[in-house]
């Protein structure tokens, strides 16, 4: 790809963002970056970008900043209605996502993983895996660290770890990774997409490119994928994990991990004790073991890190424990799959906080796991009165102005020996900038109960 002296627009100026215009940059591009919104993290990011003499629009969009752009630049979070797209699309400009310009500078090989939930943990337990198996690794994308951004350090035998979202996916033109990954797929985004097939349409753009000699790794116990798989469409070749089925690729047979791939069977290791808890995250083990194998890694190697690596913040990460109750902080489901999958790995009885920024999803469908272990739900957020009428002919429920008023409400009903776990199925950003901030403040506030006494 030539950018020299061609003029290129990048639309968002977050981590994706500067990423792309710094690159853009350095490969000889005229760069201009335009951002509707002005938050303390814009404000820093244009003031890098000022020093280098980049041309900025700042908390707006206007179509006379756009005029003679040759190609758009776009990061994830920017919506298909806003102004850069419609424009280029009425001007017939090329559009492609910062996923997109990375690739094309990227000299690893690739292995880009997807799905609803549960891609920053598969990425990172990848990464940690083929490091210890000696692979030089670099571990980006929509974990935190853009491919644009890192590309400059990725050398020819480096592999890429690279989490993708649906966003990123949506503009892609030549992305092919040599290995694709879809972990499981379920509603999420309905804010955003019209409907759960133009989601799932997104993340099917992962193998759009790939050839015979790629490789597809698909959840067989996913029946959206495992269907997917047995229409044969992609060109490259398909292997499969399972909890729960024989399959060509990795399974779970009792305890041990077994793989069978051309006809050969073998075990590679047994599970034992791992601090990684819940059935979804035998399938985050199972798929990051596969992809492992099929680029060389040695079981012991696998073994070794899948025995002893931690959950990711925010991810069913257990807290503390006060007075007997447990309290588990899952701020990382914005989605209801995600904390059905929770709330399927709980072993105790449980008051849930849930509720935030509705992405019009179908909170109906937690419904069958509530009844297992929930026996209180305290809402808080926009969706908490939508929420209240779904579930309090089955359980509790109590809403709350504000988390930490949520927290105490929940510790002072939790059942003894249970748990508080907030699974909030819902975005954070009704209340808060992000998940993590979300997090953050439910672990502050237990924190201080436990000061408390």
């Amino acid at each position: 790809m030539d950018l020299r002296n061609k003029k290129v627009t990048v639309v968002g100026l977050g981590n994706s963002g500067i990423g792309s215009a710094l690159l853009l940059e350095k490969e000889g591009a005229i760069v201009s970056v335009t951002d509707n919104s002005k938050n303390e993290d814009i404000r820093k990011n244009a003031k890098l970008l000022e020093e280098k003499y980049i041309d900025l629009e700042i908390a707006k969009h206007t179509e006379s900043f756009l005029h003679d752009t040759e190609l758009l630049v776009v990061s994830p979070g920017v919506e298909k209605t806003s102004l850069p797209i419609r424009y280029a699309r009425e001007n017939n400009i090329p559009l492609i996502s910062e996923l997109e310009l990375g690739y094309h500078f990227c000299k690893g090989r690739i292995v880009a993983v997807t799905g609803t939930n549960g891609k920053s943990t598969v990425v990172s337990l990848l990464g940690e895996i083929l490091r210890n198996a000696k692979f030089p690794v670099s571990v980006c994308g929509n974990i935190g660290n853009s491919l644009s951004g890192e590309v400059e350090h990725i050398k020819k035998g480096t592999v890429v770890v690279l989490e993708t979202s649906s966003f990123q996916l949506e503009w892609i033109a030549f992305f092919r990774p040599k290995i694709s990954v879809m972990l499981n797929i379920a509603e999420d985004h309905l804010d955003r997409y019209s409907d759960f097939k133009t989601y799932f349409d997104a993340k099917k753009r992962i193998f759009k490119n790939q050839r015979g000699d790629d490789i597809t790794i698909l959840n067989y116990d996913d029946k959206n994928l495992q269907k997917l798989g047995k229409t044969k469409k992609m060109a490259s070749h398909l292997f499969h994990f399972s909890r729960k089925k024989r399959v060509e690729g990795i399974y779970l047979d009792k305890n041990a991990v077994k793989i069978s791939l051309r006809g050969k069977t073998k075990e590679l290791f047994t599970l034992g004790d791992s601090t990684l808890k819940g059935e979804h995250n035998l399938e985050n083990i199972l798929a990051s073991a596969l992809a492992a194998t099929l680029l060389g890694a040695r079981p012991d190697a696998i073994e070794k890190v899948v025995k002893v690596f931690k959950p990711l913040a925010h991810r069913f990460e257990n807290i503390a424990t006060i007075g007997g109750i447990e309290f588990i902080d899952d701020s990382k489901a914005t989605n209801v799959d995600s904390t059905r999958r929770a709330l399927e790995s709980l072993q105790k009885p449980a008051v849930l906080i849930a509720g935030g920024k509705d992405k019009n999803l179908s909170y109906g469908k937690i419904l069958p796991a509530l009844k297992k272990n929930v026996k209180k739900i305290v809402l808080i957020g926009e969706t908490r009165r939508k929420m209240r009428n779904l579930f309090e002919k089955l359980v509790k429920v109590e809403e709350k102005d504000s988390l930490e008023e949520a927290v105490l409400a929940a510790y002072e009903s939790a059942p003894p020996k249970g748990c508080v776990l907030l699974s909030p199925m819902c975005s954070s950003f009704d209340m808060f900038d992000s998940y993590k901030e979300r997090g953050e403040i439910f672990k502050k506030t237990v924190r201080g109960l436990k000061a408390k006494g």
